[in-house]
């Protein structure tokens, strides 16, 4: 990293370009964890372990695609807008056209081996070549529009803030489309309705890159890496590194946690309660559990630090679920309660991780001497995906050793599987993501203060 650019300040107008970047990626990612599962095993007549398969069959693609455009990232030469900021204009337009193509509904009458196919090919052009073509790019940026501690967690809240909006519209707007009762009087889904709402939340997403490029400012000069990649230099940097090792494990561990309590809300409200407006209505109360608690986290980051209010975050989800699986409610009402609770210890993780993986790029900065933003966030994105191939193997796994298929989708035994499913896999999710904190996480509130006083230091003799 070299001097700070001469251009205007840091203010609302990156934080809110960065915002839509983040709306733009979730666009396509929600609705991919919240809706695909659903949409193989429902409307194309995919077997759940085999989309949950092929879900983590992906994740080893992507071990290479990944570091692969970490490599080109780091590698890519600034130019006027910057360095990273150029990729999300570049591969907005793929990353849309290959969502449409998951969900091509047109193919529910094609041969069972063509589909199985075509999943697995538009799965992995969207998840491992097109979206991690531009997510990679887009988180290492932080970085280079801000050094400052604190203006980087707003840029953490205001990102999350994004994806909370995605998930309004995915969350809320999604099952209110998607969702039909047919002549039994069962809660469906339709194929034809799904795949309209790829295509306008594609086009969404492009609109929102496109604000997120014209909005932000890169101010801090990265120079283009020239060190040759090598396993060694990538070990060095991130796995022999424990704040990045641990804040893989979290990531891997409140994605799971997270995705499946998502996409099994696809399953637990229209199968086991019968409702499909308390699908939407949870996406409501998740989104604007966010949104009450992202004035405040700034200041909660400041008095107590960010481990320690992600930490307790963890232990808040954790607590509401065990009560959810000792309760077995079939009242919607209570259980949409005590997921929202849940939701808050989703909300105090996700509004300070971003941050938190700046406090990682700088901790390894200090200890090993190299600033490589486009490998580590690469390798993040990596957790991050296994967390999401997690949450639909292992949920794609219990549904259907439960023996749901579409067949089955409302008999007792099965719909009390599915509660138990939502329930248990995020509350142990939740579980051990507040032991990996505690135990393993090294940054807290003074280390971090220290790392940025070390740096900054480093940055004033360089001059």
């Amino acid at each position: 990293m070299d001097n700070t650019k001469n251009v205007k300040p840091f203010g609302l107008k990156d934080k809110i370009g960065y915002l839509f970047g983040d709306f733009g990626n979730d666009f396509t990612f929600i609705l991919s964890s919240a809706i695909l599962m659903k949409f193989y095993t429902d409307v194309m007549g995919v077997s759940a372990g085999i989309v949950g398969l092929m879900m983590m069959a992906a994740r080893f693609v992507d071990a290479f695609t990944d570091v692969a455009m970490g490599e080109i990232t780091d590698k890519s030469k600034p130019t006027a807008k910057g360095k990273f900021a150029p990729w999300i204009r570049r591969m907005m337009g793929p990353v849309a056209i290959a969502s449409v193509l998951m969900y091509a509904s047109w193919f529910a009458d094609m041969p069972m081996g063509f589909k199985v196919f075509w999943m697995f090919f538009s799965y992995l052009l969207w998840g491992s070549v097109c979206y991690t073509g531009i997510n990679i790019p887009y988180g290492s940026m932080a970085s280079a529009i801000t050094s400052n501690p604190k203006e980087r967690q707003s840029l953490s809240t205001f990102r999350t803030i994004g994806g909370s909006m995605a998930g309004v519209m995915v969350g809320v707007i999604v099952p209110l489309i998607v969702y039909y009762t047919d002549a039994n009087g069962n809660t469906v889904i339709s194929g034809t309705k799904v795949t309209t709402v790829a295509i306008i939340f594609s086009i969404l997403a492009v609109i929102c890159y496109s604000l997120c490029y014209v909005l932000t400012t890169e101010r801090v000069k990265m120079d283009a890496v020239h060190e040759k990649f090598s396993i060694k230099s990538l070990i060095e940097v991130t796995f022999a590194n424990r704040s990045m090792v641990s804040i893989i494990v979290a990531a891997l561990l409140l994605l799971l946690a997270q995705l499946t309590l998502s996409s099994m809300g696809n399953y637990i409200y229209p199968n086991y309660f019968g409702n499909s407006m308390a699908l939407s209505l949870s996406g409501i109360l998740g989104v604007g559990v966010v949104l009450i608690f992202s004035p405040f986290v700034s200041k909660l980051t400041g008095k107590f630090g960010r481990k320690e209010v992600a930490t307790f975050g963890a232990f808040v989800g954790f607590g509401s679920l065990l009560v959810a699986y000792i309760m077995h409610t079939h009242n919607v009402v209570i259980f949409l309660v005590l997921s929202t609770i849940s939701f808050v210890g989703q909300a105090l993780f996700n509004l300070v991780v971003w941050a938190m993986i700046t406090d990682v790029i700088d901790d390894i900065e200090v200890t090993k001497g190299k600033r490589r933003d486009g490998i580590i966030y690469a390798v993040y994105s990596f957790a991050r995906k296994l967390g999401q191939a997690a949450a639909a193997g292992i949920s794609g796994l219990l549904l259907t050793m439960i023996g749901y298929t579409q067949e089955t989708a409302f008999e007792e035994g099965v719909v009390n599987g599915i509660y138990n499913i939502t329930v248990l896999v995020p509350m142990l999710g939740f579980g051990a993501l507040a032991l990996v904190l505690i135990f393993a996480y090294p940054l807290n509130k003074a280390k971090v203060e220290e790392n940025a006083k070390i740096l900054a230091e480093r940055k004033a003799n360089e001059k």
